[in-house]
């Protein structure tokens, strides 16, 4: 699956430098760079939708921001509360 996530992003820079390129030697009015950027946005759309699949389906797992063993050194992604670094801001 990583494979193939690398490979479709390395087909969507070469489809950018292509439509980069056919920008700059093509004929005016020439569709070949609407069609690479098409090729482009087409690719960038199929691989969002592939991570959401495979994120859906258990293809994909997120990992941990943090080591293991900072887990508990005040990280601001603690919402628990149980984090005793953070000062309570306490009102009149």
């Amino acid at each position: 699956m990583k494979i193939l996530i690398i490979l479709i992003l390395a087909c969507i820079i070469a489809s950018l430098g292509s439509a980069l390129f056919y920008l700059l030697r093509s004929q005016p009015g020439s569709p070949r760079t609407v069609r690479a950027l098409t090729a482009r946005i087409a690719l960038s759309i199929g691989l969002f939708l592939l991570l959401a699949a495979g994120m859906r389906l258990g293809w994909l797992q997120p990992h941990a921001t943090l080591a293991p063993d900072h887990a508990d050194a005040g990280a601001p992604h603690d919402v628990t509360g149980d984090n005793p670094h953070r000062q309570r801001i306490t009102q009149p």
